[in-house]
C-alpha cells in the first residue's frame, strides 16, 4: 500500500509500505494492504511504519528507528484516511 504523511510545512514521507500503526482516538490500530476504507482522528502518540522504509534525507531527524525494524514518527494529533490501498496522514 502507498503511505503519505503530510504536515503543514512539508510532505515528510511518501512511499510504499507493508503496514502502518497509528494512534487513533479510540486506540491504536494497524492498516495492511487492502484494508477497508477508513477515516479517523489521531491523538498524541507514534506512527509506526513497517516495510522497506526509506526516509528523505531532509526529514530523517523527524523519525526514529523502531525496535521492530520500522520507522517511528511522534505526532501530537491529526487525521488519517485510507481508501483504494492509499493511506494519507495529516499531522500537526
Amino acid at each position: 500500500m502507498f503511505l503519505e504523511i503530510v504536515t503543514p510545512e512539508a510532505t515528510l514521507f511518501k512511499s510504499e509500505v507493508d503496514s502502518v500503526l497509528v494512534p487513533g482516538a479510540e486506540g491504536e490500530f494497524q492498516m495492511l494492504n487492502n484494508h477497508a476504507p477508513i477515516v479517523s482522528t489521531l491523538i498524541k502518540g507514534t506512527i509506526k511504519i513497517y516495510g522497506e522504509v526509506v526516509i528523505d534525507k531532509r526529514y530523517t531527524n523527524n523519525f526514529t528507528d523502531g525496535n521492530d525494524q520500522g520507522k517511528w514518527l511522534a505526532i501530537s494529533g491529526g487525521t488519517v484516511e485510507m481508501n483504494a490501498n492509499k493511506v494519507i496522514i495529516l499531522v500537526d
